[in-house]
């Protein structure tokens, strides 16, 4: 099921989400020198279209692997997956299991079998047409 699941999510906001990440532990926020325009220009193209939710955890994995920020880059794009799975309206273990899956996907650190299991229970999801985003 395709839709503009990561549109409110404008670079301004990845930018705040970043820094707020940073802020508890007093990490530098400061935008990179050679990542920072490349995944603002990657995200700025593409996460107004509508996509898939595959789609768009892979857009934010893209996105983390530039490296635009100096800290938490992973923890930025992870918290934006989150935030949209969080809209949708699942069951509690659903939307736990998706989380999960979607966060390790982001930060690059899902096994084989996790894909798997991420790219089923997204097939479960648009197969039941109970589950809208709120």
């Amino acid at each position: 099921m395709k839709q503009a699941w990561l549109k409110p999510f404008t670079w301004a906001v990845i930018v705040e989400t970043n820094r707020q990440l940073c802020l508890p532990s007093g990490a530098l926020h400061k935008p990179t020198s050679g990542g920072y325009e490349p995944a603002r220009q990657l995200w700025e193209s593409l996460h107004r279209n509508e996509i898939t939710l595959a789609e768009a955890a892979d857009l934010c994995r893209r996105c983390h692997r530039l490296a635009p920020f100096c800290n938490f880059n992973g923890n930025t794009f992870v918290a934006v997956i989150r935030r949209v799975i969080a809209s949708i309206a699942l069951p509690l273990d659903q939307a736990a299991a998706l989380r999960s899956l979607a966060g390790h996907i982001v930060a690059g650190i899902a096994t084989p079998e996790e894909q798997i299991a991420f790219a089923a229970l997204l097939d479960r999801v648009a197969a039941n047409p109970g589950h809208t985003s709120s």
